[in-house]
């Protein structure tokens, strides 16, 4: 997506219940670095918006089974290039 002049990259991450570890602690270091790989990829193949900032986001998604409601937390710059 695009945010003001910035390329996003976004990660949407969903849990049923929390047993495992929320929805955000899914996006471990190597789903990071598989997600910065597909970045790059799709930046190569489309020259035209490499040159703009890019950040992944990630939007991680809960539900509380007690109540049945949905809790979305939204991440905005989660990890870099690094």
């Amino acid at each position: 997506m695009q945010a003001d002049d910035s390329l996003v990259f976004v990660e949407v991450r969903y849990r049923k219940n929390t047993h495992f570890g929320s929805a955000a602690e899914s996006v471990t270091t190597e789903k990071q670095q598989r997600l910065i790989y597909a970045a790059e990829f799709f930046l190569q193949r489309n020259p035209a918006l490499a040159e703009l900032p890019c950040r992944f986001d990630v939007i991680a998604i809960e539900s509380n089974i007690n109540t049945n409601a949905v809790e979305y937390n939204w991440i905005k710059n989660a990890f870099d290039l690094n």
